[in-house]
């Protein structure tokens, strides 16, 4: 197989990571219950990380339900997908950084890293719709975390992930045909 090919058969049977956009709208619906609570900003925060914690088991979860192939054994690229993921794990440093530094604007830098992860695998999968999340993700971050509190933009980010996830439903239909 070509590089095109490897990279629409890692789209199609991974369903172009489907089943971790839509856990992400737990994940996302988590962090906002935490961000209602009257606990204070550092207790906030270490929740929202600790949100995060099943989003591996819920995409495993999802994928067994729409029928994705969660592994991807047989085509080299789908490892260029987990190191695209653990490339974020670097970047949650800053945010980390932000904890202690800046606790009310955590959740913004947090959903700016989230956002920004996005990009290469518009690339991988050949998705219009991961780039644009990919750079809409971070302005909308931004634009919301300096203007609005924290819990709108978990708000907001529950909205996008539907979005997100609607779009890519529809790009693998689209493929599929």
């Amino acid at each position: 197989m070509d590089l095109n090919e490897l990279k629409k058969d890692c789209a199609l049977k991974q369903k172009k990571g489907l089943p971790f956009i839509m856990a992400s709208v737990l994940i996302w619906t988590a962090i906002l219950c935490v961000h209602l609570t009257n606990l204070n900003p550092l207790a906030k925060n270490l929740l929202t990380f600790c949100c995060t914690g099943p989003l591996l088991p819920l995409a495993f979860g999802i994928s067994k339900l729409i029928g994705v192939d969660f592994q991807g054994r047989g085509n080299p690229l789908t490892k260029l997908g987990m190191i695209f993921t653990l490339n974020q794990i670097l970047y949650l440093l800053i945010a980390m950084w932000v904890y202690a530094a800046v606790p009310e604007k955590m959740l913004m830098v947090f959903s700016m890293i989230f956002g920004a992860h996005f990009l290469p695998y518009g690339w991988l999968y050949d998705s219009k719709s991961y780039f644009v999340m990919a750079v809409a993700i971070p302005f909308l971050s931004l634009a919301l975390g300096l203007y609005c509190p924290p819990f709108v933009l978990a708000a907001v980010m529950i909205g996008v992930e539907i979005l997100f996830s609607i779009l890519l439903f529809l790009e693998v239909k689209a493929m599929e045909k």
